[in-house]
C-alpha cells in the first residue's frame, strides 16, 4: 500500500535502538530521505532493507532529528488518533494514581507522545512543547484535552503554556509562556490557585512557578519520608515549596525546619505552613546548603535526626557528571556526619544523568568518606504518573532512597 508521508532510511545502529524501544533518530543516523518536506512534518521510517520500523515527526534542527510517534503502519494522524492516545494516558493515570485531582497527564516519550509534557492541577492544564512537530499541531492538542476531559466529567478552566525553557531553542523554537484562549476557557484566570496532594494544600502559581508550578513526581516519596518523621527533628534542605517539610510536619514531627537559598521559595512555604495549620513546629531559614551543613560540621553541632535532601539537577548533560557527582557526594557526605548515630537520612536525585548506578556507588563513597554505616529503608523513583519505559532511559531519572545511620 502507498504511503502517503516522506520516507527516511536510517542506520542500522539506528534500526537496533528502535527495535530496543527507542524513539529517537539521530540526524547522522538518516541516511536519506525522500522528496521535499517541511520540517514539523510527520515522517515514515525505514531500515536500509526496505523493512518499515515506524512514523514520526522530523526537524533537521534538532540533534534529535526524527521522533517516534507510532510503529503501526495502520495508524492515521487524525483527531481521533490523538484522542485515542489521550484517553488512553488519562486511563493508565486514574488507574495507577486513583481519584487524585493533580497529576502529570502526559510524560512524553513515556506514552509516546514524544516532546509533549501535560499536568494537570485541580482543573488547570499546563503544556510544555519541546518539539516542533506537536507546536505546529498544539491547537489540535488544546481542543482534544478540553474535549476528552470532559468525558471524565472534568470541565478544563484554563490551559497554561511553559513553553520558557532554552531547551526548544534546539528544535528552532522561541521561548514563552501564557495562557491558551478559548471561549470555553476562564479569561481571568491569572495562574495562581491551590492544590491539594497528600491532604496538604499548596498555592501555586502554574505561570511564573519552577517548571510548571509544581513537582509532582515526589509525591509518594513525600509519603515514604513523611512515615518516619514522628517525633523527630527534620532538617529539610532544598525545600522549594516546602512538600517534604510539610508532610513531615503533619505526620508528627517534633520539629522541622525548612531551607533553602530562595528568599520566595521560603516565604511560600511559610505561607503554605500557614494554610495547613502547620506552623506550630514548622519554622524556616533562607540559606545556601551547602555553607550551612558545613558550619553545622565546623561547630560540631546538629540539632537534627534526620535530614532530607532534595536538591536541583545537578546535572544536565553527560560532560557534567563528574563534577555533579562530586557535590552530590559533598552534601550527602556533610548529611551523614551531622546526623547521631541512629539517625536518617533521605537523598534523591532527578537527573537522568546520574544513573542509579552512579548515584548509588556515590553515597556509598560518601558513607566511607564520612565513616559511616548506611542500613537502607527504602529505594523508589518517580510516582507512577511519569512512567518509565523500559528501552527509554532517559524517563527513569528520579532516584530516592532513605537510610539509617548505624
Amino acid at each position: 500500500m502507498a504511503r502517503e508521508f516522506q520516507k527516511a532510511i536510517i542506520t542500522e545502529k539506528a534500526e537496533r535502538a528502535l527495535r530496543g524501544g527507542h524513539p529517537w533518530v539521530y540526524g547522522e543516523e538518516v541516511l536519506s530521505v525522500s522528496g521535499e518536506y517541511e520540517n514539523g512534518e510527520i515522517t515514515d521510517v525505514f531500515s536500509k532493507k526496505e523493512r518499515y520500523l515506524g512514523t514520526g515527526f522530523i526537524n533537521d534542527n534538532s540533534k534529535i532529528r526524527i521522533r517516534i510517534l507510532s510503529r503501526n503502519a495502520n495508524d492515521r494522524f487524525n483527531d481521533e488518533f490523538f484522542r485515542r492516545r489521550i484517553r488512553y494516558a488519562i486511563d493508565y493515570r486514574r488507574t495507577v494514581m486513583g481519584e487524585e485531582s493533580c497529576f502529570r497527564v502526559i510524560f512524553g516519550e513515556a506514552d509516546s507522545f514524544p516532546g509533549l509534557t501535560v499536568d494537570k492541577f485541580e482543573d488547570v492544564l499546563v503544556f510544555q512543547v519541546l518539539s516542533l512537530g506537536f507546536e505546529r499541531i498544539k491547537a489540535r492538542l488544546f481542543d482534544l484535552f478540553i474535549e476528552v476531559f470532559a468525558e471524565y466529567g472534568v470541565k478544563i478552566r484554563a490551559i497554561c503554556e511553559r513553553n520558557d525553557v532554552s531547551i526548544r531553542q534546539k528544535e528552532g523554537l522561541e521561548e514563552n509562556k501564557g495562557f491558551v484562549s478559548d471561549p470555553r476557557l476562564d479569561p481571568d484566570f491569572d495562574g495562581k490557585l491551590i492544590i491539594t496532594e497528600n491532604g496538604i494544600k499548596y498555592e501555586i502559581d502554574v505561570l511564573n512557578g519552577q517548571k510548571t508550578g509544581f513537582f509532582l513526581d515526589q509525591k509518594f516519596n513525600r509519603l515514604a519520608a513523611a512515615r518516619i518523621a514522628n517525633g523527630r527533628r527534620v532538617l529539610d534542605c532544598f525545600t522549594h515549596t516546602g512538600a517534604f517539610a510539610l508532610n513531615c510536619a503533619k505526620a508528627g514531627a517534633a520539629r522541622v525546619t525548612a531551607v533553602d537559598i530562595s528568599e520566595d521559595a521560603i516565604e511560600k512555604t511559610r505561607k503554605n505552613a500557614e494554610i495547613n495549620g502547620l506552623t506550630g513546629n514548622t519554622d524556616f531559614l533562607c540559606a545556601d546548603v551547602f555553607d550551612l551543613l558545613t558550619e553545622m560540621e565546623s561547630a560540631k553541632k546538629c540539632d537534627y535526626d534526620y535530614i532530607i535532601l532534595d536538591p536541583p539537577a545537578f546535572t544536565k548533560s553527560r560532560e557534567t557528571v563528574k563534577a555533579a557527582i562530586n557535590g552530590y557526594k559533598a552534601i550527602n557526605a556533610k548529611a551523614m556526619k551531622l546526623l547521631p548515630r541512629g539517625g536518617y537520612l533521605s537523598t534523591c536525585s532527578c537527573s537522568h544523568f546520574m544513573t542509579d548506578e552512579l548515584f548509588r556507588r556515590m553515597i556509598k563513597e560518601a558513607a566511607e568518606a564520612a565513616g559511616v554505616q548506611l542500613r537502607q529503608i527504602e529505594g523508589r523513583r518517580q510516582a507512577a504518573d511519569h512512567p518509565i519505559l523500559w528501552g527509554v532511559p532517559e524517563t527513569d531519572y528520579l532516584k530516592f532512597y532513605i537510610f539509617q545511620v548505624v
